[in-house]
């Protein structure tokens, strides 16, 4: 399965359909099912001292190091100055992403927490998860 890391909070808030657009310095051409990785970066001081943000993840635990949800990647968009501007008008999503010119924007849809998380390691880019079997 295809599965992309993301930094806490914006993992969870992904999974908690509180932010439908991943905000990246890189396109992909890949559309389709894709699971979203919780990675262990802890929270930054510049993100827990955004009361906007913290106050959207209020009372839900964060999911370090697990993959907690899969979604549609339906989209990838280049950011211009137009696409900013009209980003601005949606501030809960706009807020929960780096929207600057030159950047692109993920669009998933179709948002659905696993029933258990999966602990894995992340990875940079969009990665392949391979259970991998374990004698106990």
């Amino acid at each position: 399965m295809k599965v992309l890391s993301i930094k806490e909070p914006y993992a969870t808030l992904i999974k908690e359909n509180k932010k439908m657009i991943e905000t990246r310095s890189w396109k992909t051409k890949y559309r389709g099912e894709l699971y979203i990785h919780a990675s262990k970066s802890k929270l930054t001081k510049k993100e827990k001292n955004n009361l906007e943000i913290m106050q959207l993840i209020e009372s839900i635990p964060l999911n370090y190091g697990n993959i907690i949800c899969k979604c549609q990647l339906v989209d990838c968009i280049y950011m211009t100055k137009d696409y900013i501007e009209n980003m601005k008008k949606d501030h809960q999503e706009y807020i929960c992403g780096e929207y600057k010119e030159g950047r692109y924007a993920w669009i998933l849809e179709n948002i659905k927490p696993l029933k258990k998380p999966i602990p894995a390691q992340g990875k940079l880019n969009i990665w392949e998860y391979k259970k991998s079997k374990t004698i106990i």
